[in-house]
């Protein structure tokens, strides 16, 4: 088919080549199906051992013991179920349409189709609002402009121009070709697909992502090497016990039984749960400020962030053209300072009015409306007749109507434009030029985009074929910006006091982007260049970006190269982005930041976080929620941790003074799946530290437990191993009745873990202010555990199903006393613990 059929594809080469060739859209990425969740939650080395553990009570013959056991796995499998799937659920309904709806023309009929259905060589009609469906040639466009900042990151549209057609040429120039995912802000054409799905530019972009590994959290990591080094001590600690009490006592059964015990009670089967739980509900939290966690991990691992950088346009600003300044004499006229208009600026605004579309889609021109209904009378503008519209054309960068207003007894022609067209129109000298350029200039140094505005009268019955014939009076100058967001300055002041650099790429010009950044509160720097960028060997890249935050002119490439090279820093990089051009950048960062409401559906696939309503100042909250998360989560590790050393003490302790076994499986079980997880998901409601955004990011390489921390958790448990001990023997002396002593025993162990909360609440906050600081969780959890308490020790069915004798209230007092001594002596540790260590 040539250009000049416009006729288009017949019917039927069009449904051959969709057969042929495939549908227009870009692949869409895997989904985690239930089914795929369930096999990776399955695969956790402690949700497998623990249904193991079930199986071989089974095969004992304990029922009961082995469904309780598997009924506290599915717990735990069942809220990584739901945080995922939910996840994903939100995640698919944030997604557009992978490509619009388009109108073609086939058969010399024209067609509204879906844009997945149109084929190379399929003629396309663009109108203003339409999205392009795929990359095409123009064949004809009058007044087209188009809006390509989701692919270039430039935030002002770019004039089409089609080739000539009485010479039917195939002219590749950029400003001949339209690419899908781009807007139509003005005018229409036609134009003939040369490309669809992954052969577009936004396909190209897309397809490059496959090639850019997700970085994994390195607390994840850090979860797996803990699990597995307990995995291992506890594997090693049962077989032992299981020899030595075989071999000891003879009783194999008893041995195996006290072997699990053992291997339960040293394998913290919470830390997955308590994982889950911590992401789950930060990633809920955040939600609440309008932000989608992709990858719940992501949270935690932005806490950690040193560099977030962040793009310009939608990102910083707010992607919606405002005139801000009129010039029409010496003195700018500054929409901000709030002043009357005088007479020459009224004229000039009600001419910039009159010399924009009468519907207008431009943004420009839908700025100068918005302030013109401040400022003037919209009642001339409405009710003028239009007579003759000029658009922009190569030799002249005007836009120019002649109207005939209302009341007036001749036409007139008003036009707005670069300039130096409008110059060239007005005719005016060259010192006069001089002196307005200067005055440009002033107002580009802003980061502001400049218009010239004028007027002529018009002939009666004479439309000339170009405004070049008539006799133009300048005007004035006005002066447009995209404003900064409102929300960015205490956000970027925020990071700042964070230890975080703010870094901005962008596509848009030195000057616009320096303009912003000082608006933004970003350090002086200069301004590198993509050009001078390209020039750069990785080293010298490397070292320039240490000291570099404004980065202009930059394209896709160079965007993924700098987030490589602050990666080759040792940064911890965060990059944000809305558009197609973004997107490999965003996965190759250790955490992507997508804008949900304007991003592009590559951009939102790539990313970690996405803000649903694209406000930078979100990002900010979410760095403080993932430093608090990462607080808590240590917190509730050093409990874990600290709960562990009483529970495993007591399951070896009556092993090696030839006492009757005090915890069995059913009862490690039971405090590791119900009372410690729900205890742990306490911490994660606790508030954040006073020092949480005042603070240097952590290094991602430090270890989630260090020595000191180490040393204190350790410390804890040995304080209540050491009272539980002493009441353990003292029951035997007293010959006790092994239930009697049995529920004695865990009584206490449950009121100790109880005790062991308050006192990790905070890392240097008095017990004191445990009991003060609000936590609503704390306490409904504390109340639930202490009527669950009672039920166990008091309740017929469950004293036999735990094996417990009766439970008198001197025995509780008992119970009571020594928890308040383990509370005092501890918080007296902590006391000298924490005066010079740090957290």
């Amino acid at each position: 088919m040539t250009p000049d059929d416009h006729n288009g594809l017949s019917h039927e080469e069009a449904a051959k080549r969709l057969k042929v060739e495939g549908p227009n859209q870009l692949p869409k990425p895997n989904r985690r199906h239930l089914l795929r969740i369930l096999l990776d939650v399955l695969r956790e080395p402690m949700f497998s051992l623990l249904i193991g553990g079930g199986v071989i009570y089974w095969l004992l013959g304990d029922t009961t013991e082995a469904l309780l056991l598997l009924v506290f796995a599915s717990i735990s499998v069942s809220i990584t179920l739901i945080q995922e799937s939910r996840s994903e659920r939100v995640l698919e309904s944030l997604r557009d349409l992978a490509s619009p709806r388009a109108q073609v023309i086939r058969s010399g009929e024209r067609l509204t189709i879906a844009g997945t259905e149109v084929v190379r060589g399929d003629l396309i009609v663009v109108n203003e609002g339409d999205r392009v469906a795929a990359d095409s040639h123009l064949l004809s466009a009058h007044d087209l402009l188009v809006d390509e900042s989701l692919l270039t990151g430039e935030s002002v549209a770019v004039t089409k121009i089609a080739p000539d057609e009485t010479t039917h040429a195939k002219d590749n120039s950029d400003q001949q070709r339209i690419y899908a995912g781009t807007l139509v802000v003005r005018g229409t054409g036609i134009a003939q697909v040369s490309a669809i799905g992954l052969d577009t530019e936004m396909g190209h972009i897309g397809h490059a992502l496959s090639s850019i590994d997700t970085e994994q959290a390195h607390l994840q990591q850090q979860l797996r090497w803990l699990v597995r080094d307990f995995a291992i001590l506890g594997a090693i600690a049962a077989l032992l016990v299981v020899a030595l009490y075989g071999l000891l006592r003879g009783s194999w059964l008893e041995a195996i039984l006290g072997g699990i015990a053992i291997g339960m009670s040293l394998l913290p089967e919470e830390f997955p749960l308590v994982m889950a739980v911590f992401m789950a509900m930060g990633a809920w939290r955040i939600s609440q400020a309008r932000v989608l966690t992709r990858r719940a991990a992501a949270i935690e691992t932005l806490g950690a962030t040193t560099v977030l950088c962040t793009d310009k346009t939608g990102t910083l600003t707010q992607n919606r053209m405002t005139l801000m300044a009129l010039v029409s004499g010496n003195q700018p006229w500054l929409v901000n300072d709030q002043q009357p208009l005088g007479d020459a600026d009224s004229q000039l605004l009600e001419a910039a009015l009159l010399a924009c579309a009468a519907m207008p889609s431009d943004p420009m021109d839908l700025a100068v409306q918005r302030l013109a209904q401040h400022h003037t009378r919209l009642d001339r503008f409405q009710q003028a007749q239009g007579l003759r519209a000029y658009g922009l054309r190569p030799e002249l960068f005007a836009t120019t109507n002649i109207l005939h207003c209302k009341g007036e007894p001749e036409p007139r022609a008003y036009t707005k434009g670069a300039l130096e067209a409008i110059a060239q129109l007005c005719h005016l000298p060259p010192p006069r030029l001089a002196e307005l350029t200067t005055q440009a200039n002033q107002l580009a140094q802003q980061g502001m985009r400049v218009l010239a505005v004028a007027q002529a009268p018009v002939p009666a019955g004479e439309l000339p074929e170009s405004p070049t014939a008539l006799h133009f009076d300048y005007l004035g100058l006005l002066a447009f910006a995209d404003p900064l967001r409102d929300t960015v300055p205490a956000a970027v002041a925020e990071c700042q006091s964070a230890g975080i650099r703010v870094v901005m790429i962008t596509g848009d010009y030195p000057t616009t982007a320096s303009a912003i950044a000082r608006q933004a509160g970003l350090p002086p720097s200069d301004v590198l260049v993509g050009d001078e960028l390209e020039q750069l060997s990785d080293i010298q890249l490397a070292e320039r970006v240490k000291t570099t935050s404004i980065f202009a002119r930059i394209r896709p490439q160079q965007k993924l190269r700098l987030v490589q090279c602050l990666k080759s820093n040792g940064d911890i990089v965060a990059m944000t982005g809305d558009g197609v051009n973004d997107a490999p950048a965003i996965k190759a960062a250790h955490i992507g930041i997508a804008m949900g409401g304007r991003g592009t559906d590559v951009a939102r696939e790539a990313s970690s976080i996405v803000l649903l309503d694209d406000d930078f100042g979100s990002i900010v909250k979410t760095i403080r929620l993932g430093r608090r998360i990462y607080d808590n989560l240590r917190k509730a590790i050093e409990f874990i941790v600290a709960v562990h050393i009483p529970i495993a003490g007591l399951a070896i302790l009556p092993l090696l003074m030839g006492l009757p076994l005090i915890l069995t499986p059913i009862h490690i079980a039971f405090l590791e799946m119900v009372i410690d997880p729900a205890c742990s998901v306490v911490f994660e409601a606790e508030q954040e530290e006073e020092d949480v955004m005042t603070r240097p990011p952590r290094d991602p390489q430090t270890p989630l437990l260090v020595g000191e921390r180490i040393g204190w958790a350790v410390t804890q448990g040995l304080v209540a191993l050491a009272l539980l001990a002493g009441l353990l023997i003292g029951g035997a002396y007293l010959d006790m009745p092994e239930n009697d002593l049995r529920a004695l025993v865990f009584g206490a162990l449950v009121l100790f873990n109880m005790g062991l909360i308050l006192i990790n609440r905070s890392f240097r906050a008095s017990l004191a202010s445990a009991f003060l600081r609000p936590n609503r969780s704390l306490w409904i959890l504390l109340s639930a555990v202490s009527i669950t308490l009672a039920i166990a020790v008091s309740w017929p069915p469950a004293q036999q199903l735990f094996s417990f004798g009766s439970f008198h209230w001197n025995e509780f007092l008992v119970c009571i006393a020594l928890g308040v001594v383990s509370l005092m002596v501890l918080e007296g540790i902590k006391l000298v613990w924490f005066r010079k260590k740090s957290v």
